[in-house]
């Protein structure tokens, strides 16, 4: 680092870059609770009020990757503080969005500020701790990683509520603004930045790049809505994502400056965990999108107690990340991700003992188990991946890693949400084949319930509708349990399936 650097408390570095990352994990969920809200306001239907979320993810999702060449093209301070900027613009431009066109046109701009926020934080953060504690600077990134989804619906819902839902995008602006002021005075480029030389830019890269990822993020955002590859829309963009994607490869591979250095994946422990957080990604999504789901579909929850479900968890993570930052300060951090790894297959088998008798405590305790293993795995994973990685292409390869989490995220969601509508309907037709008036346990439960209609002043013909209509809904409640319970031991597989991965990791190095 040049001599700037050194004379700044990595604390108060650690705020400056913690700050917009914070902001821009906050709003990747903060909008997902006043869709409803934004759907009446811009005249939008139930499908197309959903691309607000999806052209953030996508924007970013493109951003990611390319953070660090962009950072060596404009030097990263400068590209931190425009990234600030056009956020907090691009909010407030969100926040005044008339119509739903304009409204994701600011979200796409929004989500490519964010997309470089976070690569850029872990990267500063990284380089700003001594090496032996790269666990512990990873493990304070992660309390914001965690904490964010977290508080990103709580504070959504709580301001749609009180607000409207345009204050979800205004609370930006004086945010992005303390930080951009932070930024100006506490973040310097370090020498090999200063001294970069000038390269020709990689159009074909960058082109590749924006087509491959864009195209993958709309057919695993949409895939299940359009019922995947029967829909001609998704079988194009899929052709689309892969030929981008593997061109792009060979692109970049003989590239002498590409926008992605996919060379680093040369280093073993680089590809290795990069490969894990794809799966870690996939598992964390995954979980977390469909026990909220659960809680409000078959157990009646409201969104704000699915929502006190949900946060023991971030607290837990939040807990446990800073204990094992300094576990690692002084041990290696695999036997770390190891028992992280049992003890999200524990949660997992946990949860796949839901049943729709279950108390809030039950609920509760899995997910606080979740949080722990989550914090358990982060730091140390990052720390092993990016270690060995030298400081001029730390940009590079944190944009990479976190690409990849998102991606596994995609995947994971994408998956767990095609399973619950495919099983749903499987297993309500086999629980329908043993509902007939030939079973002596639904003639008794059927009469029950007719007698049950019948004393409230029903007439015969109401009450023999009124009581089939309950066990129809028995059995869909059922099957949807039987979904759920299936999908929370799929992943569970997957947090095992990750262990014998472990030994390719190998003991950081650090490069200068």
């Amino acid at each position: 680092m040049s001599a700037p650097d050194r004379s700044i408390n990595k604390w108060l570095i650690t705020l400056t870059v913690m700050i917009p990352a914070f902001m821009e994990i906050v709003d990747t969920s903060i909008a997902n609770v006043a869709l409803p809200h934004m759907q009446g306001s811009l005249n939008a239907g139930t499908e197309e009020i959903t691309w607000v979320l999806t052209s953030y993810l996508i924007s970013n999702a493109i951003v990611m990757p390319m953070t660090g060449w962009l950072a060596r093209m404009f030097g990263r301070k400068r590209f931190l503080i425009s990234c600030i900027i056009l956020f907090t613009m691009a909010s407030f431009l969100c926040g005044l969005a008339p119509n739903l066109p304009s409204m994701v046109l600011f979200r796409i701009i929004q989500g490519a500020a964010g997309g470089a926020l976070i690569p850029m934080s872990q990267a500063i953060m990284m380089e700003s701790f001594p090496p032996q504690e790269g666990g512990m600077a990873m493990a304070i990134f992660g309390i914001g990683a965690m904490f964010g989804p977290v508080v990103g619906p709580t504070l959504g819902g709580w301001i749609t509520d009180n607000f409207t839902w345009r204050w979800i995008f205004y609370i930006n602006i004086p945010v992005g603004i303390i930080a951009v002021i932070m930024a100006k005075f506490i973040i310097f480029d370090p020498s090999y930045l200063k001294n970069r030389e000038k390269t020709t830019i990689d159009y074909w890269g960058l082109t590749l790049l924006t087509l491959g990822i864009g195209s993958l993020q709309v057919v695993l955002d949409k895939g299940q809505q359009d019922d995947w590859f029967n829909s001609t829309f998704i079988v194009t963009f899929s052709i689309i994502a892969v030929v981008s994607l593997l061109t792009f490869a060979y692109v970049e591979l003989k590239h002498p400056h590409p926008i992605v250095n996919l060379r680093l994946f040369k280093n073993v422990a680089f590809a290795a965990g990069n490969f894990i957080m794809f799966m870690v990604g996939f598992c964390l999504y995954g979980s977390v999108v469909m026990l909220p789901l659960f809680l409000q579909t078959l157990m009646g929850y409201s969104a704000t107690t699915a929502g006190m479900v949900m946060a023991p968890g971030g607290i837990a993570s939040v807990i446990v990340l800073p204990l094992v930052g300094f576990y690692l300060q002084r041990h290696d951090g695999k036997k770390v991700i190891l028992a992280g790894l049992l003890t999200g297959a524990l949660a997992m088998y946990l949860m796949r003992g839901f049943t729709l008798q279950c108390s809030y405590w039950d609920f509760v305790w899995p997910r606080v188990l979740l949080g722990v293993a989550l914090g358990m795995i982060f730091p140390p994973l990052s720390r092993v991946t990016l270690a060995g990685i030298p400081r001029v292409e730390m940009g590079n390869a944190t944009g990479i890693y976190n690409l990849l989490r998102n991606i596994g995220g995609s995947v994971g969601i994408a998956l767990s949400v095609t399973m619950l509508s495919r099983l749903s309907q499987f297993y309500q037709s086999n629980l329908v084949g043993h509902v007939n008036s030939y079973n002596t346990m639904t003639q008794m439960h059927l009469a029950g319930l007719k007698q049950a209609a019948l004393a409230k002043g029903l007439d015969i013909a109401t009450a023999n509708k009124t009581a089939l209509e309950i066990v129809y809904r028995i059995v869909r409640r059922e099957s949807g349990m039987l979904a759920y319970s299936y999908i929370f031991w799929v992943i569970g597989l997957a947090f095992l399936s990750i262990i014998p991965l472990l030994l390719l990791l190998r003991k950081p190095r650090y490069n200068p």
